[in-house]
């Protein structure tokens, strides 16, 4: 748990409290999924051990901060609210600043610039997780563990397959982070995977 008391149980009230749809909700599980997966692997590379306190924290933040990136959504969908509304309340609540930079950042036509890792993997996660949740619901299992990157790569061409998506945010999000387009889906692929119990996948 984060010392300050901004953790994911924390986060995960407050999504809840402005977001009834099932859909969103499961959204940003699918986000934190990915973006969580990515914190581990950062705490690793800062060579944190499971039971350093800063990896609990790093880890914390990386979760809420996904889980509250579209928490404002349901209730205002208008590029000229979402993600402002929900962060002025963030701010108000007083979560961290790097947290509700992040969750600007994941919107192009906010202006903030993606300059941590953490927006960056933000941002490179969003789409993608929900372009992969949409590659398992047409399988006939309806299941994730049945998806593989490269049948991910061949609908990405698809333009007439899961049209809400934004293409370009896939790749340019892999990009920003430096890391191989196929890599990035092979990655976030086992993720979800991983914690397809809880995704409903």
């Amino acid at each position: 748990m984060s010392s300050n008391g901004f953790d994911r149980s924390a986060a995960w009230a407050l999504l809840t409290e402005w977001t009834q749809g099932e859909s969103l909700r499961k959204h940003a599980l699918g986000v934190e999924t990915c973006v969580v997966a990515y914190g581990n692997a950062e705490a690793d590379r800062l060579g944190l051990e499971e039971s350093d306190p800063e990896r609990g924290e790093l880890l914390d933040l990386y979760a809420t901060t996904a889980l509250l990136h579209d928490f404002d959504y349901e209730k205002h969908p208008s590029l000229e609210e979402h993600p402002f509304v929900g962060v002025r309340e963030l701010e108000r609540l007083g979560w961290p600043e790097s947290l509700r930079r992040a969750i600007l950042g994941h919107a192009t036509y906010s202006g903030v610039p993606r300059d941590t890792y953490l927006a960056k993997v933000l941002f490179a996660c969003d789409e993608l997780s929900g372009f992969l949740t949409a590659c398992a619901l047409v399988k006939p299992s309806k299941a994730i563990a049945d998806v593989e990157p490269a049948n991910v790569r061949k609908k990405l061409k698809d333009k007439a397959f899961a049209r809400g998506v934004n293409r370009q945010d896939v790749i340019q999000g892999a990009e920003e982070l430096g890391v191989d387009l196929d890599a990035h889906i092979a990655f976030c692929l086992a993720a979800m995977q991983r914690r397809a119990d809880l995704l409903g996948l």
